[in-house]
């Protein structure tokens, strides 16, 4: 077998040679690259380590990093037909910063306070001293003030009590020795409680190093340096526990100013700040703002809330919090000693808050503000008004206290408007207790009904003047008698309503006896919360336990003027609203709320539905039902108010009422209550006018209320959200 063998000629040998050749090429070419990337690194290095070495170390020693908690934008707030009350706008603020100020402190800020005043740009200043000469104090509480206060005794009884309080001044003023305390019991002898003006200006220099004139005048300048000085140390006593905000909502020409001049120390910041998109409904949608005190931001401390965070203060701002608020983000910040940001990086980014869609229709809460303060204005001495209105699952649709407040400028007006005798930030639709007078009566006579005391038909004999064996020396009067010198005659349940008869409901009290109309007065949520989110106040039901817990005697005769809705008898009008929505419904007694849903913060998915919460029932019979409802209808009637009536679109029923203010007073707060339509109830309200004659002057604020809701203008103006759910 033979081999074939391929011959290994001349061409062969130049192959090999030429592809060697390649080799070195290519090999040369990567040694070369590698070494230009060596160079070039050593380049950079001798430029970093040795040209540049000492202004790059310098920098290093000069820069800090820290890590901070960047507050969520708030949600939303709208009303029931998708109308937004609440939103977010950008808006700018310029902080301080002292540390790296250094010596130049007091020029900087000179040189910032200036700049202010030739802009008009207002900066936080609460020094109550005024910053022109001669220099007086700006308040009647300078270092204390009187604080009001409930105390609890032994037996859980409630008293309020005025005392003393270190102001915010007074509590700086002790820390830094400027003054004595002015609350100890025995102050030494020759102890300095009180500063003038000038004094006071002088020790605090001193305090804040900073240089006076040999003539010991200090000038306006110095004053409102002092002034800022006087705000930083507040919050480094721990007087106050929000940040120094210098000045807030500044504009573009002011921030290009303070740029150009390049002040150390001073910061401009972009913050979300809350749009007020309608005047009405500040005690419902409330406030947000700082933290108040020490104890507020230990609890969100516990939620990862930052130090500087924005929360709710009052209102559905307050009881929505949870959802509104959102989740905080964290980023860590690189500044230069002069305080300069170099670098900033998100670590995790803040999630926006969810926003919340209320029971609240703001056209409707607009018609009952607009009609209070137009009503009001015609009393001479009326002091407030309150009204209420929901729907027959306690739903408010309405909740409005006069006087009221812009919610846009309270700041401004807080000043102001807390010193008003007339209360304005008190919502006296929650908070506000009164006496129900005659709209109890219903409850009164929902008792003897159903405990079998009295039916429809039955009569009882209004002679005027009521009387029962036993009772020596207690007859009180009808009002008709003490008007007209005769009493009503005979009066069943719906004639008794219509004409107001105390001597019936005396009787029909009486018989039903205290505990069980105290028992009736439970089942309708009266003296109890109504469970509204924003918070209110449960009242008083008149009866044994409530006088003790006054510190007052009880007598068995105070039951008919209890069953008229006087003696210790006090609720707000909310209250009083949703006990005539149970009463009309049939007897479902619902909790009162102003949530109706949730959605997320793009609105594209809901996540929370509120449902009615039934909190009982009470089983009246139609009957009975209708009997008071026919008695109510037939006060619409009346000639005082059937004229405010009778152009509605729908059939209503009412009940007026008229209570003292107190037993020493003879002044009487006016009442009404309504619901409508008559043979199918929607909605249920409550009005009170403080000093405000009978409830029958109350008539044309109802009418106005009830014309607009059965209108059909609910809706209008409802805007539909982009991406959002069908409501």
């Amino acid at each position: 077998m033979s081999k074939n063998y391929r011959q290994y000629g001349p061409q062969d040998q130049d192959r090999t040679e030429q592809e060697a050749r390649q080799l070195r090429v290519r090999s040369g070419g990567l040694i070369f690259f590698f070494l230009l990337v060596l160079g070039a690194f050593f380049g950079v290095l001798y430029q970093l380590q040795i040209v540049n070495g000492d202004s790059y170390l310098e920098r290093a020693f000069y820069t800090t990093g820290e890590t901070e908690t960047v507050d969520s934008v708030r949600g939303e707030i709208l009303d029931s037909y998708g109308r937004v009350l609440v939103s977010n706008t950008t808006g700018y603020e310029v902080t301080l910063d002292l540390s790296v100020m250094g010596e130049e402190r007091d020029e900087i800020l000179t040189t910032l306070i200036g700049l202010c005043v030739e802009e008009g740009v207002e900066w936080k200043d609460s020094l109550p001293v005024s910053d022109t000469l001669p220099y007086y104090f700006t308040g009647s509480s300078i270092y204390t003030a009187p604080r009001t206060q409930t105390v609890t005794d032994e037996n859980g009884n409630e008293t309020e009590e005025t005392v003393l309080r270190l102001t915010n001044l007074g509590r700086l003023a002790v820390a830094c020795k400027w003054i004595d305390d002015p609350l100890e019991e025995e102050p030494e002898e020759g102890a300095v409680t009180y500063a003038l003006p000038d004094t006071l200006l002088a020790a605090m220099c001193k305090t804040f190093g900073v240089e006076l004139p040999e003539s010991g005048e200090i000038s306006v300048e110095t004053r409102r340096l002092l002034g800022v000085l006087y705000e930083l140390a507040l919050r480094t006593y721990e007087v106050v526990y929000t940040d120094y905000v210098f000045a807030s909502d500044v504009d573009i020409a002011f921030i290009s100013r303070v740029k150009e001049l390049g002040l150390v120390g001073v910061n401009v910041e972009s913050v979300a700040t809350r749009r007020y998109n309608t005047t009405y409904a500040a005690h419902v949608l409330g406030r947000t703002g700082k933290y108040l005190s020490d104890e507020m931001w230990q609890k969100y401390k516990e939620l990862g809330y930052a130090y500087d965070a924005t929360v709710g203060l009052s209102g559905a701002e307050l009881a929505f919090e949870e959802y509104l608020h959102g989740t905080s983000g964290t980023r860590e910040i690189v500044t230069s000693d002069s305080g300069k940001i170099i670098s900033q990086t998100w670590i995790e980014e803040p999630a926006p808050g969810d926003n919340i869609t209320l029971t609240l229709d703001i056209g409707l809460q607009a018609v009952v503000e607009e009609s209070l303060a137009g009503h009001i204005e015609q009393l001479e001495e009326s002091g407030g008004a309150a009204c209420a209105v929901v729907d027959m699952t306690g739903g408010v649709l309405a909740l409005a206290s006069y006087p009221t407040y812009d919610l846009s400028t309270y700041s401004q007006d807080a000043a102001v408007l807390s010193q008003d005798p007339l209360k304005p930030y008190l919502n006296r639709a929650t908070n506000g207790l009164y006496s129900p007078g005659s709209t109890f009566k219903l409850l009164t006579a929902t008792a003897g009904l159903m405990e079998g005391i009295i039916t429809p038909t039955d009569t009882i004999r209004c002679t005027g003047v009521y009387s029962y064996e036993g009772w020596r020396g207690h007859n009180p009067q009808c009002w008709y008698y003490r008007a007209y010198g005769v009493g009503h005659g005979q009066e069943n349940l719906a004639k008794a309503i219509k004409d107001s008869c105390n001597c019936y409901f005396y009787d029909v009290g009486r018989r039903v006896g205290i505990t069980k109309l105290n028992e009736y007065a439970a089942l309708f949520g009266l003296g109890q919360s109504t469970g509204i989110e924003i918070g209110d106040k449960a009242g008083y039901v008149a009866g044994p336990e409530t006088s003790a817990k006054l510190g007052q005697k009880w007598y068995e005769g105070a039951i008919t003027a209890a069953a008229i809705g006087q003696e210790n008898n006090q609720f707000s009008p909310l209250q009083i609203a949703n006990y005539i929505a149970t009463l009309v419904n049939g007897g479902n007694h619902y909790s009162a709320h102003l949530l109706k849903s949730v959605k997320s913060s793009d609105y594209s998915t809901v996540v929370y539905e509120y449902e009615p919460e039934l909190l009982g029932t009470i089983d009246i019979p139609d009957s009975a039902l209708e009997a008071m409802k026919e008695g109510m209808y037939q006060v619409t009637q009346n000639a005082a108010i059937a004229r405010h009536f009778s152009t509605l679109p729908v059939k209503a029923g009412a009940k007026t009422g008229t209570a003292q203010i107190s037993a020493t007073s003879q002044e009487t707060n006016g009442l009404l209550v309504v619901f409508a339509p008559y043979d199918d109830p929607q909605i249920a309200m409550c009005i009170v006018m403080e000093k405000g004659a009978s409830g029958s002057s109350l008539a044309s604020i109802a009418a106005d209320i009830l014309d607009y809701y059965f209108s059909g203008e609910t809706g209008i103006d409802a805007v539909d959200t982009e991406n959002s759910l069908i409501r």
